[in-house]
């Protein structure tokens, strides 16, 4: 399978560069069997679902992880966090003019008192340590910036503070967003749980590695970035009591179908298991889903790993045509960009 199988052209205008108005004020594209593809609105999600269903989110929450410094010798840096791993140390992807070197100390912005030094690298990743005395995560959060995706090309502002971050984020360590998840407000989940869905709740910290392009031609031969998951009891509880009568499993983003097929892989002959973890899971065409029945996800880059995600779970051609479709209506692509609603193939 090759990796040109999974490209399109898109227009740099319909890059979506800030988000809806309001939440929930996008378009969604649905593509369910035996329908074709149907122009919507996002609140219109709530017509297909159905009492018994499960709704599952990914409750993540996204660390201001973006940092701005420059080297002691005055070259600019840009730090961007990929995993706290320690009291003081944590993973970080680097940009710069010339790569630090191990030993090397950069300054934040900020932050005066502030020194990171190199200790490291790990693959494309750097290893940093700091001088901060307390909690890594509350400082982020007073010297980082939102982690805006490369796409969007502007600096963060206040108001990505709020709306790159879903109203149910809860547990803190992702670097980007679930952005399927940024649609939804308190009100939609209100008319979702009064419809008779429940809802369920994993984590997967979405890490730096999203970003990463896929670099082989041969697309099995691609190997995945890890991600922290936890898939805890009582979400499998949920998910086996929905199955047993008869309701659907609803996955907001390709974040928890990653999570829930992680959860399934070693269980043997039991549908589902509690798993936390790291998680490399490589799902493309071909993968035979245990979990899923709908999925509810934005549009995704040309060739990488979650557009092939979308084409194992909807079929590759089904998807090309739902693409070329929404790029010729305007729709609004990529993270703060428009929706889709796929139903799983049967063919």
């Amino acid at each position: 399978m090759n990796i040109a199988d999974f490209t399109y052209d898109l227009p740099d205008e319909l890059i979506a560069q800030f988000p809806s108005p309001q939440r929930g004020a996008s378009r969604l594209l649905k593509l369910m069997q035996g329908r074709g593809i149907e122009d919507s609105q996002f609140p219109d999600l709530v017509d297909e679902l159905q009492s018994g269903d499960l709704l599952v989110l990914n409750n993540t929450k996204v660390i201001p992880a973006r940092l701005h410094g420059q080297k002691e010798t005055g070259g600019r840096v840009e730090i961007l966090l990929e995993r706290i791993t320690g009291a003081n140390q944590f993973v970080a992807q680097i940009r710069a003019s010339k790569a630090p070197k191990p030993g090397q100390v950069l300054h934040v912005d900020g932050d005066d008192s502030a020194r990171l030094m190199v200790t490291g690298r790990r693959d494309t990743f750097f290893e940093l340590e700091s001088n901060q005395q307390g909690s890594l995560f509350d400082w982020f959060e007073r010297v980082g910036h939102m982690p805006l995706p490369p796409y969007i090309d502007r600096n963060d502002t206040a108001g990505d503070a709020d709306r790159y971050q879903t109203v149910f984020a809860k547990e803190q360590g992702a670097v980007a967003a679930p952005t399927a998840g940024l649609h939804y407000d308190d009100a939609l989940l209100a008319r979702i749980r009064a419809k008779g869905v429940d809802i369920a709740t994993v984590t997967l910290h979405v890490g730096a590695g999203t970003y990463q392009p896929v670099r082989v031609t041969k697309v099995e031969d691609h190997v995945m970035h890890s991600e922290y998951v936890d898939v805890n009891q009582q979400v499998c509880d949920q998910i086996k009591l929905t199955k047993e009568r008869g309701g659907r499993i609803v996955a907001v983003g390709t974040t928890v179908v990653r999570s829930l097929e992680t959860a399934a892989q070693a269980t043997g002959d039991e549908l589902i298991a509690p798993f936390q973890g790291d998680t490399d899971i490589f799902i493309y065409p071909g993968y035979q889903f245990k979990v899923i029945d709908l999925l509810q996800t934005n549009f995704h880059l040309p060739e990488s790993t979650l557009l092939m995600l979308v084409s194992a779970f909807a079929g590759t051609e089904p998807i090309q045509q739902a693409y070329q479709h929404a790029i010729a209506q305007g729709y609004r692509f990529f993270s703060y960009g428009d929706a889709m609603l796929l139903e799983k193939s049967t063919a």
